[in-house]
């Protein structure tokens, strides 16, 4: 394989998408358009069946083209690769990475593209914290059917970083590497801040845009809604400084506008699509981890409004297993918000 990952010579990489659902398509197609061998791992056999039958379909800027693609539900099918990029689902981050370790051969690095805190941490009692990569992006996707994924990349940065914020080869290699298959990509001397910058996003919306049922780029349409992410944000500012997390901005309102134009396609919010299709969301698991850093920081009575967006998450979280097994879900109430 012509590659040196470590020592920042790269052509071409061997990439396993570790959680390949919309947004691991989108960034495993576009890096596989650019020429590199990528590996789909996805659990859902349907998924992985239609992809490698017809291959991945992208629709971009309205106009479906086709990429043949290698998709597998089990990482060994792979065998050993340059780099794991991990895109599952909070809460499935320690026993995803477990099945996964017949990706890692001597060199190889584990960089983590989640929503939320903390993945890192778990990556690195798996994998080793020499291994771990951490970064956050802005690139979109949705599911339009099997196999066919709405994307977002254009104008969509990617932020990546050693976990100490020393700006090494490798990193700068997969930066480049990113950046050449049409993947902006910034390596951050501060990633951790990198990574609260983002979680301001999820904050200013997932759990508001659940509750009033409206979409993200209506969300601040509505002044009181406006009125309670910044409110939100606030707090989890104070969370992020007394937890010694240099952020990029101190003004709550920055992140509300970035929040409604990070979706490609307009979209409810994923609790939303959570109560119709009876999955599981991970809005709960960003918040509660801000609520935990609060509780060390002993920000005693500060993340009032954060206790209360986590709770509507956490019901919805809980009632999985009734709402999965029950006909009449469709008859559910969903608190809305109707903008005439």
């Amino acid at each position: 394989m012509p590659s040196d990952i470590q020592s920042g010579r790269v052509s071409i990489l061997k990439v396993a998408i570790l959680g390949a659902g919309s947004l691991g398509c989108a960034i495993g197609g576009v890096l596989t358009e650019a020429g590199h061998e990528v590996w789909l791992i996805n659990r859902n056999a349907d998924q992985v069946e239609a992809m490698n039958a017809r291959g991945l379909i992208l629709r971009d800027d309205g106009a479906d083209r086709t990429v043949r693609v290698q998709a597998a539900t089990l990482a060994h099918a792979a065998g050993r690769v340059d780099l794991v990029v991990v895109l599952v689902k909070s809460f499935h981050t320690a026993e995803a990475m477990q099945g996964a370790m017949s990706l890692l051969g001597p060199k190889t690095m584990v960089l983590s593209l989640q929503n939320g805190v903390g993945h890192e941490d778990i990556l690195s009692n798996i994998v080793g914290r020499e291994r771990v990569l951490a970064g956050k992006t802005y690139v979109g996707g949705t599911q339009l059917g099997v196999g066919h994924i709405a994307i977002g990349v254009r104008g969509k940065e990617t932020h990546i970083g050693e976990l100490e914020g020393r700006l090494t080869e490798r990193v700068q290699a997969i930066a480049q590497m990113f950046t050449s298959a049409g993947l902006v990509t910034t390596v951050s001397a501060n990633i951790l801040g990198t990574i609260w910058d983002k979680l301001l996003v999820n904050v200013a919306t997932g759990a508001l845009s659940g509750i009033t049922g409206l979409p993200y780029g209506k969300l601040y349409q509505v002044p009181e809604v406006e009125a309670c992410a910044v409110a939100a944000v606030a707090e989890a500012m104070a969370v992020a400084k007394a937890s010694g997390v240099t952020l990029s901005t101190s003004d709550p309102r920055q992140p509300c506008p970035n929040a409604s134009e990070v979706c490609c396609v307009p979209r409810r919010c994923v609790i939303y699509r959570v109560v119709d299709h009876s999955l599981v969301s991970e809005i709960a698991t960003f918040i509660i981890a801000a609520l935990g850093l609060a509780v060390l920081a002993q920000l005693w009575g500060q993340p009032l409004i954060l206790a209360y967006l986590a709770a509507p998450a956490l019901l919805v979280h809980s009632a999985r297993t009734t709402v999965t097994h029950d006909p009449r879900r469709q008859s559910l109430p969903t608190p809305r918000v109707h903008l005439d």
